[in-house]
């Protein structure tokens, strides 16, 4: 007995006995960490599988998406021109047989009157006639074409000015020989010096 117990004794103490106790247990974990390797591995290219599969997908719907967002503003312009109502072309003007059409007359422009700037006049405003070289004569052809006062010559454009001045039959060319316009608007700016500095003393 004492010598089966020795024998067990150094059967379990010598390293070949030991490698013998532990093989059960190196055999499973081996296995079992191969099984865990395999399943890691295989989730891992289940994984890239599926992300492959995501990607694929959200490319799709991008594309389909904007296929429809395309598809969809065609339709709408394709509906809305349908809906338009057509323009009717061009119709000519019916006529009447043995009727001769006339050409229509062109209106005559409005008078120079109408398109001055209306002036208020002045409390103790001059009459025309005091600007040097404006005669009653051609101070009652300025009040007939409607400028009737300084104010009124003086708000005139530089181009109403030439019409006018053109239109005063024998006083014709006066405005401009006598510096009418640039007289009125002296006057009717107040500058009273500066009127008597070019022209001469007022009155």
């Amino acid at each position: 007995m004492a010598s089966s117990a020795s024998a067990d004794t150094i059967t379990a103490t010598s390293p070949g006995g030991a490698a013998e106790m532990m093989m059960p247990i190196t055999v499973t974990h081996l296995v079992v960490i191969a099984i865990a390797i395999v399943l890691t591995i295989a989730m891992i290219v289940w994984g890239q599988k599926r992300r492959r599969q995501r990607r694929e997908g959200e490319r799709e719907l991008a594309e389909r998406s904007e296929t429809v967002e395309v598809g969809s503003a065609a339709t709408v312009a394709e509906t809305r021109a349908e809906e338009a109502p057509p323009v009717p072309a061009s119709a000519e003007p019916a006529t009447t047989p043995g009727v001769i059409e006339t050409p229509a007359v062109a209106t005559a422009p409005p008078p120079l009157a109408d398109t001055l700037p209306a002036t208020p006049p002045l409390a103790a405003e001059p009459s025309l006639t005091t600007l040097k070289g404006l005669g009653p004569k051609a101070a009652a052809m300025l009040v007939e074409r409607g400028v009737a006062s300084i104010a009124d010559l003086a708000a005139l454009s530089p181009d109403q000015a030439a019409s006018l001045d053109a239109d005063l039959g024998p006083f014709a060319g006066r405005m401009a020989r006598d510096r009418w316009h640039e007289q009125a608007r002296l006057l009717a700016s107040g500058d009273k010096a500066g009127y008597e500095a070019i022209f001469g003393k007022l009155g």
